[in-house]
Parts: structure tokens; sequence; C-alpha cells
């Protein structure tokens, strides 16, 4: 079949100006496993887009491909900016300490300078100096986020945000997420299984099931979805 392209918006099927990041009928296999089947979506400049859906649907095979981790079968992807990669786990270098593992992030372009990241989040900068793999897991899912956003990304893609964090935690993060895009336009893809925060905090939403996007649209709208609410949200009203 025939490999997937990165291509500029201008060859092949037609995207929105504003879309920074997009997938075409993306196809993934693990061997004879089909783990995305034609799967499509755009982020928008600007814009925070959640991805939800239960374990092995294929959110992360989505992220790890957009990543250029895992090669696609067919298909194709959109880029318009530089995407950087929150992953699932954090898998920050914990020998390494906070300030290092920072600098790691902006090896292929952007600043070595860590002082905007620690604006962002404050209790890093008191941890600079510890080695990661000391830190609490949402210590270092801060470092992760930051080490991403050294790179100076369009588009940041977040693999499981709340994944082992408590639920204060996940909120303080989220909330610092939220306010990343609202003061530097900095995109957002939010891989999430906590279907309730995701939605809670995006303008849209596509939701994946076995490796198909079965329901997309404005975030609000998935809330209020009977499917969605009795498979993700346990019926609440």
């Amino acid at each position: 079949m025939k490999s997937v392209e990165s291509v500029q918006p201008s060859q092949g099927r037609s995207v929105d100006s504003d879309t920074v990041l997009a997938t075409f009928d993306l196809v993934v296999r693990y061997g004879a496993v089909v783990a995305l089947d034609g799967v499509s979506i755009h982020v928008r400049k600007g814009e925070m887009v959640a991805l939800i859906g239960p374990n092995g649907a294929g959110k992360s095979t989505l992220l790890n491909t957009l990543s250029g981790i895992n090669r696609p079968a067919s298909g194709r992807i959109v880029r318009k900016g530089k995407l950087a990669h929150v992953p699932e786990g954090r898998q920050v270098f914990p020998d390494l300490t906070v300030e290092d593992n920072l600098c790691l992030g902006a090896y292929r372009g952007g600043s070595r300078n860590p002082a905007p990241m620690y604006e962002l989040f404050p209790q890093l900068e008191k941890l600079r100096y510890r080695r990661a793999g000391g830190l609490s897991g949402g210590e270092q899912q801060m470092v992760a986020i930051c080490r991403a956003l050294m790179a100076n990304p369009d588009v940041i893609a977040v693999d499981e945000l709340s994944q082992g964090l408590a639920p204060l935690v996940v909120s303080d993060i989220a909330r610092h997420l939220v306010e990343l895009n609202k003061q530097h336009g900095t995109a957002v893809l939010l891989v999430e299984q906590n279907a309730q925060l995701a939605l809670n905090i995006t303008s849209r939403a596509y939701v994946i099931e076995n490796g198909h996007i079965g329901l997309e649209g404005r975030s609000s709208d998935l809330l209020r979805n009977p499917a969605v609410r009795a498979a993700y949200l346990g019926g609440v009203r």
C-alpha cells in the first residue's frame, strides 16, 4: 500500500488555511492487526481538540504516527507547523535534572532558556536541579509538557494527561494547559481517557473506537450526547 505523505496543503486534498495538523484516511497496522482504519482528523491554529476513547482504541497509535514513531500503511498527514509530543507515561529522563530535561526539548530548535517554562509552571523552578526520577507523577508531567514546549511548537499533542495522577493535580495541570493555549495560541491535541476532563477544556472532540472515528463535533455537544454519556461519563446528567 502507499506510504503516508507529509505534504503541504496544496498537494492532494485541500485543507482549511487555519489548519496546522490533519490526517486523511490514515491506516496503521501492527502485522495483520489494523490499529487505525481510515482516520481523518484536523486541528486548527489556536484550537484545543480532544481525542477520547477506551483502552486499545488507537489513541496513542495515532499520536505515535503523527510523531513519526509508527509508519503508516497508507493515508496522508498534513503539517503546517511544528508538532511536539508529550508521550504517555511522561518518559522523563530520570537521572537528569529537571532543567536538563527541559533543555533537551530544544535540541531541534527553540531557545534553551527554560525561564518561560518556569513562568508557566512556577513549581518547577524550585525543582530545577532535582533529578526528574525523584519527582512526583504530577511534577514529572509538568516536566514532560514543558520539555515539549521548549521546541516552541505550533501544536502540542498530550497523551493521557491524567494517567496515574490525583484529580487535584490533574485539574491544576489542565488549568495551565488552558492558560498556555489562551495566552500563547498554542494549539492542543489532547488524547485522554478521562472524557469529562477532555470535553470540559476543549472546543472540539473526536471519539475513536476500534481504530475508527465514530463521532466528532463540538465538545459541548458530545458532553450531552447520550451515547457518549453512557459509554464515557457513566450516564451522568
